[in-house]
């Protein structure tokens, strides 16, 4: 077994439980709405037009057997679509009221500016929609549709489902890029990696490691089939560098970096293993009056000493090097 098989290994068997209450950690406040708006619906108050229309008008009581029912048969069902709000639609059946968050439409995933969003989706007001239930909980009065699950036939849910275990290494499409994470088809049934899980290093944005329609290979962390949820990574993929930072960077050793965030107090620089450290304002040459923003910007490379190393939190401390140094 070699050195990255066997960390692999090792980082998997200590692989923290992944419960509830990691999933509700991730929700933004567009997912927490969308989550309001389904309960809504579902209780006959539909808050239709634009996001700050608050107008309400009644929808029929749902049939909770019958969600459960194309739930259960990963059934395709069309919609009317009825209004739209921040975060995505409000869509009526025969007996059904819901919500299709704006992660889950074919062509609006990725449009995250209200700038963006706003005509996307009055174009498809009054129209059909063919969706999938992929969140069904009567004891919270919510049901979540998906445009995107459609695009699978009936039955393909629970067959991914089944097949997928924690540990393993599956591949999947890039469909949607969020601030707080990245949505992966894995072929019928869509996946997130939070941003923790992109990369070793710190992430200012997830659009700054992958790209809309990207194959990616990733590691299934854990699995709600009830909830349909997939928690995936893509750093597990990748051996630690932390696990041997104390070696390959003993206190004093020079080395070269880049520029990753700027700040009042300092400035971060990722090494190119993916390490990343900071350079605190009192470790560079300033002169009075001056900032880390008047002598540094974001990609600017760097010659830097290492100055402490702590692998067990994932920090560095560096200090600028000077010319004459």
């Amino acid at each position: 077994m070699n050195d990255q098989t066997e960390s692999r290994k090792k980082y998997q068997n200590e692989m923290p439980v992944v419960d509830e209450g990691w999933w509700e950690s991730v929700l933004t406040d567009e997912q927490r709405f969308a989550s309001q708006q389904a309960r809504s619906a579902a209780q006959g108050q539909i808050a239709h037009g634009k996001k700050d229309d608050v107008s309400e008008s009644k929808s029929p009581p749902v049939d909770w057997e019958s969600v459960k029912q194309f739930y259960k048969d990963d059934r395709i069902i069309e919609m009317k679509v009825t209004g739209h709000n921040r975060g995505g639609l409000l869509v009526e059946g025969d007996g059904l009221a819901g919500f299709v968050p704006l992660s889950h439409l074919i062509e609006l995933a990725g449009k995250e500016k209200d700038e963006e969003q706003e005509p996307g989706l009055e174009e498809y007001v009054g129209k059909p929609l063919k969706v999938k239930v992929i969140e069904c909980v009567p004891e919270d009065e919510r049901i979540i549709f998906s445009e995107r699950a459609a695009l699978s036939e009936p039955g393909k849910r629970k067959e991914i489902f089944h097949s997928l275990t924690a540990g393993m290494d599956v591949a999947g499409t890039v469909t949607n890029i969020t601030d707080f994470g990245v949505f992966i088809d894995l072929g019928g049934v869509e996946g997130l990696i939070h941003i923790s899980e992109l990369s070793w290093g710190r992430v200012m944005h997830p659009s700054q490691l992958v790209q809309l329609g990207e194959e990616l290979k990733v590691q299934v962390l854990d699995i709600s089939a009830e909830r349909c949820r997939v928690a995936l990574s893509r750093k597990r993929l990748i051996p630690n560098p932390w696990e041997h930072a104390t070696d390959e960077f003993p206190e004093g050793k020079v080395v070269s970096a880049t520029v990753t965030n700027v700040l009042s107090y300092g400035a971060f620089a990722s090494l190119d293993i993916g390490v990343e450290g900071l350079i605190h304002a009192t470790e560079m040459p300033l002169e009075e009056g001056q900032s880390p923003r008047d002598i540094l910007s974001v990609g600017q490379r760097l010659d830097l000493r290492v100055l402490r190393v702590d692998a067990n939190h994932q920090r560095l401390g560096f200090s600028m090097v000077l010319d004459n140094e």
